[in-house]
């Protein structure tokens, strides 16, 4: 379990009762409303509201008026703010990421079949050597799995494609906990197949075989998840 400081504690508390519906006519607690209502010293309650901020929560105009932004622009690319939401939304997100996922991997392995050097085939090579002999320790698999997709979008050399992926690295994270729940083996398979066609620089086999893989994690991702497969995300 994280320990978190106080103002995050106070941050959360608001974000679940704006999600749930207790804030009425879009106006979120005021530094004094928090001061009062937690019994914190100021200092706290400001930087209650800077976090809320910060992840688009919320917006704080001139006057000291604070306001809830819509649920939509909220930065959900925060590994704090999924720990506050409820499990629905959870389950969304991690949905909504294997979309994204869907969208962009068997691209980038495409682009990287292109370009890919020899040195990031060698670790590849490795990782897929590594897979095979961590299937009966998931945690460690997962670990090797996540760097096996960062290569690839490294490889791609698109700035951007690799500042989104990297971003979205710890709900990564949590999905493959929910997905790596499956066969391992049959992962590795998977990777491998993904190997073998970016080593023959092969852009139409690599998409393909990305998008097989991808394809072949949707039906693992549950209705429900783990609230414990975010906690344990960096």
């Amino acid at each position: 379990m994280k320990v978190r400081t106080l103002p995050v504690q106070v941050a959360a508390r608001l974000t679940r009762r704006i999600v749930e519906g207790g804030i009425e006519d879009g106006r979120a607690p005021s530094e004094l409303d928090i001061l009062q209502e937690f019994g914190v010293s100021r200092v706290v309650a400001r930087e209650t509201l800077k976090i809320l901020a910060s992840l688009d929560i919320v917006d704080i105009a001139q006057g000291r008026r604070v306001t809830v932004r819509p649920q939509a622009e909220w930065d959900y690319l925060s590994p704090l703010l999924a720990e506050w939401l409820p499990d629905e939304h959870v389950d969304g997100l991690l949905r909504e990421l294997h979309q994204m996922r869907e969208l962009l991997e068997p691209g980038l392995a495409a682009m990287a079949a292109v370009v890919i050097s020899d040195e990031t085939l060698a670790r590849l090579r490795e990782a897929v050597d590594r897979m095979a002999s961590l299937e009966s320790d998931p945690a460690a698999y997962l670990e090797v799995d996540q760097e096996f997709h960062m290569e690839i979008c490294r490889a791609a050399e698109n700035r951007i494609l690799d500042r989104i992926m990297y971003s979205a690295r710890w709900l990564g994270i949590a999905s493959r906990r929910v997905t790596n729940k499956g066969s391992l083996p049959n992962a590795t398979v998977d990777h491998a197949r993904i190997f073998r066609a970016l080593e023959a620089r092969d852009p139409d086999a690599a998409r393909e075989a990305m998008r097989v893989h991808m394809e072949g994690n949707s039906p693992l991702l549950p209705q429900k998840a783990k609230r414990s497969d975010l906690e344990r995300a960096p």
